[in-house]
């Protein structure tokens, strides 16, 4: 149940008007009261055999009284809504119960105590069957202010009581860092224009991929220009630029006028304070960039995250969370069309789990903003499906890591959102990763070979010697180790060395985990005459006769 309160100015007459209108895509299905400060309100949804006009001029009247009693010594903020919707698979709540959830919602915010006669008037209004509105002046019937310190953090801890005692969708307590839902309203235009998502989560989605792609503040605008929007610059007096707007092309209200969205109300990471902070560590150093291939190294970045979430400083862990999910952000745009949708829905849930009130050290993250850049920069010639897969996989552990750090400082709304991510990269490392190991499973080396390969897996991993040799990513293993042997490497030494690259406890498939290091190892430039005599003396201190191959089950797909 999510409760919103939004504050303002004069007269509740244009917020009465709206409630009991048709709404601005009619979708203001019977409009009442559920409920009022003194229970006998006029109701302009039940008075059948009366003006509406003249019930709301009524309605709106009385509940203003104790502002125009105050004349000019009245607070500016006069007038107090909060719509209280439910979600979308909650049981459909009657008239009776939305009217004690209501009493519950003004109790709590200070509107209107339990048992205070005096207190302010109010009305809750019903014109769906999933929400209400409840409408309030901010000032008692005793000519006195309420008191509502922090209303919005005890409207929210009633609300979750809420869904307890109605049995309704527990949401996850947060902490102040998420980003703006969008509006009912926002939701009803998207709906009747036929988008997948409001303007303000389009825009946000495309801002966030052009802070994820940039290197420059100028880059950042030509890449938000580049990709459909309409940027306006705030200026200072001074000429500095202090923040600014966007825009969809064609998005414009009833007067024909642009609607513009705020960096700060897209999310509050993007805000141009936030985004220079991330841009000054992220600008290339032409003498730090080490050349190779991209994916390799994003990787290997990736794969070093877990290690930040358990050993360092939650600055520098909340850092690498970032740099993930601006990763997440650019991967679906080099993704193939099949993968692309659930990396597209991995990367909207992680943005709420990169986020949070620690301040994120972003220079710790450059390796992986570099490389993740370097592969959107020049997608053709880093095209590689191996390279995805592998990325891909690298990001599930971090992901996973992601979701136990979330918890343990209790981010309950990052922790959701991060096992919501991880639900959607899993299926998009299916998608990706499957044709990959099957193409590298169709060149697996002979059986001789692969009886070698197993005695070294053996030697190198004995705990999972027998899981990877029944799994069906053995043949992919074997076909990576055997084009590393061609390029010069030593299969023995290679295993070993992924081995202690990382664990292979929490590996969900140490068979694929091996696969992808393996793959990236053997694509380095191959030791030298001493160190490959030095692999093969190594070798040859090994016994020569496997102690366990499983032929039949090794071959199983």
């Amino acid at each position: 149940m999510i409760p919103k309160i939004i504050t303002g100015k004069g007269s509740t007459r244009r917020l009465i008007a709206y409630l009991f209108g048709k709404g601005d895509a009619n979708e203001h299905v019977d409009p009442h009261l559920v409920a009022s400060w003194n229970d006998f309100a006029p109701d302009p949804g039940r008075s059948p055999h009366r003006d509406p006009k003249e019930v709301e001029k009524q309605l709106y009247t009385q509940l203003d009284q104790p502002v125009a009693m105050l004349g000019r010594q009245a607070p500016k903020t006069t007038v107090w809504h909060c719509p209280v919707r439910a979600a979308p698979e909650d049981p459909i709540l009657s008239d009776a119960q939305w009217a004690e959830i209501a009493r519950r919602i003004v109790a709590a915010a200070g509107i209107a105590p339990a048992g205070d006669t005096e207190a302010c008037r109010w009305v809750a209004v019903r014109h769906a069957d999933d929400h209400i509105h409840i409408a309030a002046t901010l000032v008692r019937q005793d000519g006195r202010r309420p008191r509502r310190d922090y209303d919005i953090r005890a409207v929210q801890r009633e609300a979750r009581q809420i869904e307890v005692d109605y049995g309704l969708r527990r949401l996850k307590p947060g902490d102040g860092t998420a980003a703006k839902r969008p509006t009912s309203k926002e939701h009803f235009k998207s709906k009747r224009l036929g988008q997948d998502a409001t303007s303000r989560e389009i825009l946000r989605r495309r801002v966030r991929r052009a802070m994820a792609a940039a290197s420059t503040e100028t880059q950042f605008f030509v890449l938000l220009e580049a990709s459909g929007v309409v940027v306006r610059p705030k200026t200072e007096p001074s000429g500095d630029v202090s923040g600014y707007s966007v825009s969809l092309p064609g998005d414009v209200n009833k007067q024909g006028e642009p609607i513009w969205y705020a960096d700060s109300t897209l999310s509050g990471d993007l805000s141009l304070p936030q985004v220079r902070k991330r841009l000054a560590t992220t600008a290339l150093d032409p003498v730090t960039v080490q050349p190779g291939n991209p994916w390799h190294q994003a990787t290997a970045a990736a794969e070093r995250i877990p290690h930040h979430l358990t050993r360092s400083d939650d600055g520098v862990a909340q850092g690498q969370l970032a740099a993930l999910g601006g990763a997440l952000d650019l991967l679906s745009l080099t993704a193939p069309a099949a993968a692309r949708a659930e990396l597209e829905r991995a990367a909207a849930a992680f943005e709420r789990a990169a986020r949070s009130r620690i301040a994120a050290d972003h220079a710790s993250a450059r390796a992986l903003r570099r490389s993740v850049q370097a592969i959107w920069n020049d997608p053709v010639r880093h095209g590689e499906g191996a390279g995805l897969a592998m990325l891909i996989d690298a990001a599930l552990t971090a992901v996973a890591y992601a979701v136990h750090w979330h918890r343990t400082r209790q981010h309950a709304q990052q922790e959701a959102a991060a096992e919501q991510a991880l639900v959607h990269l899993q299926a998009a490392y299916a998608q990706v990763a499957e044709p990959v190991l099957v193409g590298l499973a169709h060149r697996s080396p002979g059986l001789q070979s692969k009886r070698r390969y197993a005695h070294h897996l053996q030697e190198s991993v004995p705990k999972h010697a027998a899981r990877i040799l029944n799994d069906r990513a053995w043949d992919a293993l074997a076909t990576v180790l055997a084009e590393a042997e061609a390029a010069g490497h030593n299969a023995s030494a290679l295993l070993d060395q992924a081995a202690r690259q990382r664990t292979l406890e929490d590996a969900r498939s140490p068979a694929r985990a091996l696969t992808w290091r393996i793959h990236r190892l053997g694509q380095r430039h191959a030791p030298g005459p001493q160190a490959q005599a030095a692999n093969a003396r190594h070798t040859v201190q090994r016994p020569a006769t496997p102690p366990f191959f499983p032929e039949a089950k090794g071959h199983q797909r």
